[in-house]
């Protein structure tokens, strides 16, 4: 076994004696809620140790199943949703969270680091500490998650040294970002009692196995623990690293096995038995730091609901439960939480959203995705034994479309049987008895009521539990699947469910005939003195309740189908578990005397029942009490309220103004900066001089304007354009070009030949041709360094006249310098409009015309639209916000959508598919006034911009309270703006 605790020296006897005290009345807490109440006790917290083994993951000794799952904060810029997501993941069962820290989120430019306000990494993680969730940290340096340069800062595209390598501009680059990231990480550490970080991967998806690579892996794990990083260090390469230089302690696998391409989600791959890969770790569990929770879309895709069903409930049941039976014990899936790829985060393939068909919704909604995981979730840490299991050979199922596998505990000999078809992919109904083996009795085919059996009806699986002992309980084994069980007071309770209509059978051994009480449904009973086995069968439908009682031992047996287990929520209080029915979300517990205060979201009126212990006479919903009455099933039930309707505002009456004169001959392009450069650290440009890549004069994030000055022979009779805008996953980026004035036309990443009109040329006069260029974000990086591709243009030649060309550039303001660093380096790009400050509140549009929308427009070329609204959203409720671009037909036009100065949003009418864009509380005002301004770039002469509106995608009652995350206004970022430029004239201005 690997131990990994606190270094000695950092915490003394007395002070450890003290934290013990103070925590000695949580004693029934899980290490996780522990260090919370120890981080906010006065004394100094407990050392957590951790260690592991071939079986799995222990914390002070005791064996856990990680069940976790992949959330990023920087998709979701504002903080008090953090908290949102991670108190959902806690209630569906979650004990862990995965988190990508995005280096080029936090670094604008070399030896510039921000972890204020939506970037403040310590207090997401104390939130994660304060909902009871472990995280494992993935610092990178290289993220890859689809976004920009696979999490790389911009700045580092003009540095020198091969990336991922030991290269040492590389080098200086990636520790200065991990002395930056590490000591807020060592802080938050389990192994000092101070947080609940548990885990921290070394690199990402380092695939290669050369000796520069293991050295580079060996220095980072070197840097990590001179930073104070005293937790394992885990990777996910895929079979490198288990051994020799660069090993990490506790190596992953990576696997997508449905891929991702949403067009067939119907479509199912084979499962792969990791169960080799199992028995060969010798030293450490089988962790998965990614199983597929969802699927990344592309431009045009089918869109995320599309990816859902793909990787919908029967796909989880499937594949999660599969390699519960190759023996993990370490689950992590990508992603539970998506987001948004707001501002230019995204890679060049995949659009604003990156909901990813998650459980949890990029609005923050629970999927019938989430009810699967938590469903498993419950049962990974209800189920101790599962921690610790070997194979087991069984016998094969009477059915031969299905196969089973075996698993048992050497220690308790609880024993779990995961019965599937063979063929993942088929979608016929079957069913079957199973031969088991149970404890004192040898095998024993069950089910054992005459004229039942087991059914696995389409792409389902069903693990199954025998020899299990819970509480005072003695679990024979059951047809059925456990959800959670717990003790409340001096009786066990225990949640059983199947697929409705379903037909199941559950055996507990007593010493004695029990007394049975049949409190709901239809449940029949057997007992059998031979064996001292109390049987039950029923049918699954709705909720059965069963009180059982022999002796001291007693148990509340519920049986659910599938849609009422989704029902239950299991919380943690000071003095142990609830289990409470009813709402559409259940997120916090605690106890006032008889009293318990229960917290979470309510999505109509209805009932909840509590379920605790004797001592508990009364509750409360989000602070109001609740008249509750005492149920035959000796739980508490009442009834409470659901959110009152909101109607949100029309987009009525819009402001436009024309917003490209760079296109204008007579534009003053004075203060722009000149491409004279003619050499660049960067290998990847290999075009002709002078270098015309916009990340080489700073502009590394959104769309980049190009002017060229000629003295025209009049003999140039075309101009060829070329321009890298991001290829990958599909071209979608575009550029458009104009000569004095007159419109080229467009093209995508590429060279294109635009004829010239000789009556658009000043013969021996200053041309100006002006090219508006895309950036869809920079290439993910695997090791080759394809993240330095340039951006913007990369070469202009003309046809019949070799005249020259003398460019200068324009992108966002400051470039590297932010007049904004509150919203970031992704949020602005280099439009008029945006260097003007058109995207922010405050800014005076009461001279532009007015207009209603859908507006078209037969000129190409960048219009801006503004306008207002207030929202009074009721308070004590979550409504997620989106705003809704429709076209009735395709235009070719792509808009820059911003809330309130925030660019939440990218479209592009002819390709898709998204036409919502969420509008996160926080950035959207919901007890006050809020403006939308929306760019509409027309690439041609069929452009403007579609009907707008704002749409509800939910109604919560909810304890959820969202601070506005506040942002400089118009007036402040123009005077930041004045202090970075040079002298300019106002329609030059940078």
């Amino acid at each position: 076994m690997f131990v990994f605790r606190r270094p000695h020296g950092r915490l003394t006897a007395r002070s450890a004696a003290l934290a013990l005290l103070a925590l000695s009345a949580s004693s029934t807490l899980a290490p996780v809620e522990a260090a919370h109440a120890a981080a906010t006790a006065t004394t100094v917290p407990p050392a957590h140790t951790i260690a592991y083994d071939r079986y799995s993951l222990t914390i002070d000794g005791k064996p856990i199943y990680l069940w976790s799952g992949s959330f990023h904060y920087w998709r979701l810029p504002s903080p008090d949703l953090w908290a949102d997501v991670l108190q959902k993941m806690k209630a569906a069962g979650f004990n862990a969270v995965e988190i990508y820290f995005h280096w080029g989120y936090h670094s604008p430019k070399r030896g510039v680091y921000d972890f204020s306000g939506i970037r403040d990494v310590d207090r997401l993680l104390d939130m994660a500490r304060d909902a009871g969730i472990y995280v494992i940290a993935r610092p990178g340096p290289y993220i890859n998650a689809e976004t920009d340069a696979g999490g790389f800062p911009g700045w580092l595209v003009t540095t020198a040294g091969k990336p991922r390598s030991t290269a040492p501009d590389y080098t200086a680059a990636y520790r200065e970002w991990m002395t930056q990231i590490d000591r807020i990480l060592a802080r938050h550490q389990l192994t000092d009692g101070r947080g609940t970080v548990l885990l921290y991967q070394v690199e990402n998806e380092l695939y290669d196995d050369s000796p520069d690579s293991r050295r580079y892996m060996q220095d980072i794990e070197d840097k990590a623990r001179a930073d104070g990083i005293t937790v394992p260090l885990t990777g996910n390469h895929n079979g490198n690293f288990f051994t020799g230089v660069g090993a990490v302690d506790m190596p992953g696998y990576d696997s997508y096995p449905a891929d991702f391409d949403c067009t067939r989600p119907e479509r199912w791959n084979s499962v792969y038995d990791f169960a080799s890969e199992r028995k060969g770790l010798t030293r450490s569990p089988l962790f998965f730091p990614e199983f597929q929770g969802g699927a990344f879309d592309v431009w045009g895709g089918p869109g995320y609901e599309a990816c859902r069903k793909l990787t919908g409930p029967d796909f989880e049941r499937v594949f999660y439960e599969s390699n519960i039976a190759s023996g993990s014990t370490m689950q992590n899936f990508y992603m539970t939480y998506g987001g948004i790829n707001w501002g230019w985060l995204s890679s060049p393939g995949v659009y604003t959203s990156y909901d990813y068909g998650a459980a949890i919704t990029a609005n923050r909604q629970l999927t019938d995705k989430y009810d699967q995981q938590k469903l498993i979730g419950y049962m990974t840490q209800a189920v101790a034994p599962l921690a610790r299991t070997d194979a087991v050979a069984t016998s094969v199922p009477d059915n031969p479309r299905l196969r089973v596998n075996a698993r048992v505990n050497p220690d308790d000999g609880t024993r779990f049987y995961i019965l599937r078809h063979a063929d993942v992919a088929d979608t016929s109904n079957d069913a079957t008895h199973l031969r088991i083996t149970l404890a004192k009795v040898g095998a024993t085919t069950i089910p054992q009521q005459a004229g039942t059996s087991i059914r696995v009806n389409g792409r389902d699986s069903k693990m199954l539990l025998a020899d299990y002992h819970f509480g005072k309980q003695d679990l024979a084994y059951s047809t059925s699947e456990l959800m959670t069980q717990l003790r409340l007071g001096d009786r066990d309770v225990a949640l059983l469910y199947g697929r409705h209509d379903e037909e199941g059978e559950t055996a507990l051994r007593y010493a004695a005939e029990p007394t049975t009480h049949v409190i709901d449904g239809n449940v029949a009973t057997h007992w059998d003195a031979t064996t001292h086995t109390l049987r039950l069968n029923y049918r699954h439908d709705g909720l059965a309740r069963v009180a059982i009682s022999q002796g001291d031992t007693s148990l509340l047996l519920l049986i659910g189908d599938n849609e009422e287990a989704k029902r239950f929520w299991q919380l943690q209080t000071e003095t142990g578990p609830v289990l409470v029915r009813g709402p559409y979300l259940a997120r916090n517990a605690s106890r006032d005397g008889e009293q318990l205060a229960l917290t979470g979201d309510a999505d109509k009126a209805g009932d909840i029942e509590v379920f605790a212990g004797p001592d508990t006479h009364g509750f409360s919903w989000n602070g109001t009490p609740v008249v509750a009455d005492a149920t035959p099933s000796a739980s508490l039930q009442g009834h409470v309220d659901g959110p009152q309707p909101v109607s949100l505002p029309s987009l009525t009456t819009w402001h436009v103004s024309e917003a490209a004169p760079e296109i204008t001959p007579t534009f003053d392009d004075s203060g722009w900066t000149a491409t004279d450069r003619t050499s660049t650290p960067n290998p990847y440009w290999n075009h002709k001089l002078p270098i015309l890549d916009s990340d080489d004069y700073d502009f590394h994030h959104g769309n980049v304007w190009y002017r060229g000055h000629f003295k025209a022979t009049g003999k140039e009779t075309a101009i060829l354009l070329a321009a890298n805008t991001g290829v990958h996953l599909g071209n979608h980026g575009i550029f458009t070009a104009w000569l004095n004035g007159h419109f080229l036309g467009n093209n995508p990443s590429g060279a294109q030949q635009f004829p010239i009109d000789p009556r658009w040329l000043k013969a021996g006069g200053d041309n100006i041709v002006s090219v508006l260029v895309d950036n869809t974000g920079h290439l993910q990086e695997e090791h080759s360094g394809t993240f330095r591709e340039p951006r913007g243009l990369i070469a202009a030649t003309f046809a019949g006249s070799p005249t020259d060309i003398r460019w200068k550039i324009q992108g966002n303001v400051g470039g590297e310098n932010l007049p904004d660093p509150t919203r970031g380096p992704f949020n602005a790009g280099g439009l008029y409009g945006e260097r003007m400050g058109w995207q922010l509140p405050g800014f005076a549009d009461s001279r532009w015309a007015t207009t209603t929308l859908p507006h078209a427009t037969d000129k190409p070329g960048v219009d801006w639209y503004r306008t207002s609204f207030r929202l009074d959203i009721p308070t004590g409720q979550d409504v997620p916000i989106a705003l809704r671009i429709h076209d009735i037909a395709p235009h070719h036009y792509r808009a820059i959508i911003f809330i309130n100065g925030w660019q939440m949003g990218r479209y592009i009418s002819d390709v898709g598919p998204q036409t919502e864009f969420e509008l996160p509380a926080g950035l959207l005002n919901t007890h006050g006034d809020n403006t939308i301004a929306i760019a509409s770039w027309s690439t041609a002469q069929d452009g403007g911009l579609g009907e707008v509106s704002l749409v509800m995608q939910g109604n919560y009652r909810s304890t959820l309270a969202v601070k506005p995350v506040v942002a400089p206004d118009y007036q402040q970022v123009m005077q930041a703006q004045k202090a970075l430029a040079k002298p300019a004239k106002a329609n030059g201005t940078n």
